[in-house]
């Protein structure tokens, strides 16, 4: 059963997905899947080209932007606001969901496009506490442009 926690109208964010997921993530409308896990995190997940082929081979178009642990790189954060900007409903996912609401956030306040207050409110409703990353969020919010 998928666990599919919406954070915005294009967004949500997931723990681990199956290809069971994948076909939900389909029915629901998604146009692209974001791939925040790296590869062999833990035994038994399945990896980033089992899951990859399964979605394009529904026609659903796929983004791997591994993050390992709290490494949340400024080049995670540019590809992940490239593949948020060209498509319209966006599953992300790692292990808890937490690394891709994080990205999220990082990525929106990086194009200004959603206040540092309205990301922080909007990853709570979703279940995730990103008070931690506000200061983050409203320098790269001020920076942008």
């Amino acid at each position: 059963m998928s666990d599919f926690r919406k954070v915005t109208e294009q967004v949500s964010v997931s723990p681990q997905i199956s290809t069971a997921d994948i076909d939900t993530a389909l029915a629901d409308g998604f146009t692209l899947i974001i791939n925040n896990r790296p590869d062999g995190e833990e035994a038994g997940q399945p990896t980033n080209e089992s899951l990859a082929t399964y979605a394009q081979g529904k026609g659903l178009a796929w983004a791997f932007i591994p993050i390992a642990g709290g490494n949340l790189t400024l080049e995670a954060i540019e590809s992940t606001s490239f593949a948020l900007r060209d498509n319209d409903k966006v599953l992300a996912y790692c292990r808890t969901g937490t690394r891709s609401c994080n990205l999220w956030g990082l990525a929106a306040a990086f194009t200004a496009s959603v206040d540092p207050a309205d990301i922080i409110e909007k990853a709570n409703t979703a279940g995730y506490d990103l008070t931690g990353l506000a200061p983050t969020l409203q320098h790269l919010h001020s920076s942008a442009g």
